[in-house]
């Protein structure tokens, strides 16, 4: 169980860091989607933040599971607003986009748990 956690836990991070960064370097087709569903440009630096954040926060949490934990719980709630987002948008084929980044995350979570 340990195993899996760890590669879960890790592809968990490597997706929200990677979802953080692209946004961070204004990558187009990022800032196209974030344009669609109007999410204001002030926002975008700060949420790019909090995904980076929760990746590194979820890496610590292998380490210190506390900081896991709040990490993943964060990102779950991250992703679960931004699936509203997109619906509130209308965009509605988009909305599986960003619960495809917080299945690992809820992965990691149980796994953690039940480790």
């Amino acid at each position: 169980m340990r195993t899996a956690h760890l590669v879960v836990t890790l592809l968990a991070a490597l997706m929200a860091g990677f979802s953080g960064a692209v946004l961070l370097l204004r990558a187009q087709w990022i800032v196209r989607a974030l344009t669609d569903y109007r999410v204001p440009r002030s926002w975008w630096t700060w949420l790019g933040l909090a995904k980076v954040a929760g990746a590194a926060g979820l890496v610590v949490g292998l380490f210190v599971p506390l900081i896991g934990v709040l990490a993943g719980v964060g990102l779950v709630l991250y992703f679960t607003g931004a699936a509203v987002t997109v619906a509130r948008a209308r965009w509605y084929a988009h909305v599986p986009f960003p619960l495809v980044y917080a299945a690992p995350v809820v992965g990691a979570l149980v796994l953690g748990w039940a480790a």
